[in-house]
C-alpha cells in the first residue's frame, strides 16, 4: 500500500467508527508515521484498539480541546476525553512560542486517550529546532520490578534532538520490557512470547502472551526501569493534575478501552542557553554521534529512518488477516 492509501484506509476507519473528522485526521497521522517507519504495532494494527475503544463510548469522538495558559511557560490542554492527538495538535503551536520565548516551555495534555506512540509528537517539536521530551502513564499492566502485580502502565519515554540537515535523533521506549502492541502482535500470530516479557495470572513465568496479556508486563532493566516507571507516574499523572496508571484501569471497569490520563511533554530551545554560538554547540553533539556511528554501533532511530526511505519510495506491507480485519471495519462486517 501506499502511505496515502493507508492514511485514506485509516481515515475511514476511524470515521465509520463514528470519530470527527479532525480528531480522524490528527488520530490517522500518528498511525501512517508507524507504518511508515516500520513500527506495526504502533502502525494500522492500531486502528483495532482506537475503533474498540470508540465501541466502548469511554472516548468522546468529538471533543473540542480547551487551550488555556496557567503560567508564563506552561500550556495546560483539556483533551475533553478525546483522543491526545488532537489536543496536541492545538496546544503545540503555543508550546513552540513559548519555548522560543522562554528558552523552556512545558505543554499538559489532560484528559485525553492514549493508545499510539510519542515519537510523531516529539518529532515535530525537533522540525522546530527544539529539544523535546514527552512522557505519559497508560493503564496498570505492568509489575514493579520485584512484584508480580500491575501497578505501572507502560509508561512510555520519548526524546529528540534537532539535527539541522540531518534526521533528529529520537528515541521513544516504553518502560516496560516490550511494548503492549508487541504482545498483542504475538497473540495474532500464535507466536509465544520470551518469556522474561511477563508473568501470568498467578504472577509465574510464561511464555503465552494471551496469559501475560491477563497477567502482568515486566518493566525493562529490572529496577532501573522500574523506577523510570515510577517517574512517568508522577510527573504525568499527580504533578499536573491527572490519573495514574492504577487509577486509569480502575476508572475502565473492565471495558477494555485504552487509557484516559495525561500527558507532560517538554520543549527547550538550545538557542535560550546558548545564543549566538548554538550552531558551535550542535556541531559539538555531531561530533559525539559521528564517535557512536564512527565504531559501527547504531543511533537509536536509524532503523525507522531507513524504514521511512524505503516506505516512502516504495510503499508499506500491511499482513493480509490485518487487511482484512480493517476492511471489515469499513463495510461494517467486523
Amino acid at each position: 500500500m501506499t502511505l496515502d492509501e493507508v492514511r485514506d484506509l485509516a481515515r475511514r476507519v476511524l470515521a465509520g467508527a463514528g470519530l470527527s473528522a479532525d480528531h480522524a485526521a490528527a488520530v490517522a497521522e500518528t498511525l501512517v508515521a508507524g507504518e511508515r517507519d516500520g513500527c506495526g504495532s504502533h502502525g494500522v494494527y492500531r486502528l483495532l484498539v482506537a475503533t474498540r475503544t470508540i465501541a466502548t463510548g469511554r472516548v468522546s469522538t468529538d471533543a473540542v480541546p480547551v487551550v488555556r495558559e496557567p503560567a508564563q511557560a506552561l500550556v495546560r490542554v483539556d483533551g475533553g476525553g478525546g483522543f491526545a492527538q488532537l489536543a496536541f495538535e492545538r496546544g503545540k503551536p503555543l508550546l513552540i512560542e513559548k519555548a522560543k520565548a522562554f528558552g523552556i516551555a512545558a505543554l499538559a495534555l489532560n484528559n485525553v486517550v492514549h493508545f499510539a506512540a510519542l515519537w510523531p509528537e516529539v518529532e515535530a517539536l525537533t522540525d522546530a529546532g527544539l529539544v523535546a521530551l514527552a512522557f505519559t502513564p497508560s493503564h496498570a499492566w505492568v509489575a514493579p520490578a520485584g512484584g508480580t502485580e500491575p501497578v505501572f502502565g507502560t509508561n512510555p519515554i520519548a526524546f529528540g534532538w534537532p539535527r539541522p540537515g540531518r534526521d533528529p535523533f529520537v528515541f521513544d521506549f516504553a518502560t516496560s520490557a516490550v511494548a503492549r502492541g508487541e504482545i498483542e502482535l504475538h497473540r495474532r500470530a500464535g507466536k509465544p512470547v520470551p518469556d522474561d516479557w511477563g508473568y501470568d495470572a498467578e504472577g509465574r513465568s510464561t511464555t503465552d502472551p494471551a496469559e501475560v496479556l491477563a497477567g502482568a508486563m515486566r518493566t525493562f532493566g529490572g529496577h532501573k526501569g522500574s523506577a523510570l516507571a515510577a517517574m512517568v507516574e508522577l510527573i504525568a499523572g499527580p504533578l499536573i493534575g491527572d490519573r495514574t496508571s492504577r487509577e486509569s484501569i480502575a476508572a475502565d471497569e473492565g471495558a477494555g478501552a485504552s487509557p484516559l490520563g495525561g500527558e507532560l511533554i517538554l520543549a527547550i530551545d538550545p538557542a535560550g542557553f546558548l545564543g549566538a554560538s548554538v550552531a558551535e554547540h550542535l556541531s559539538r553533539a555531531e561530533a559525539m554521534f559521528a564517535a557512536i556511528e564512527g565504531q559501527g554501533a547504531r543511533l537509536p532511530g536509524a532503523r525507522r529512518y531507513a524504514a521511512r526511505r524505503r516506505s516512502l519510495a516504495e510503499g508499506v506491507q500491511v499482513p493480509a488477516a490485518l487487511h482484512a480485519d480493517l476492511m471489515a471495519l469499513t463495510t461494517g462486517d467486523a
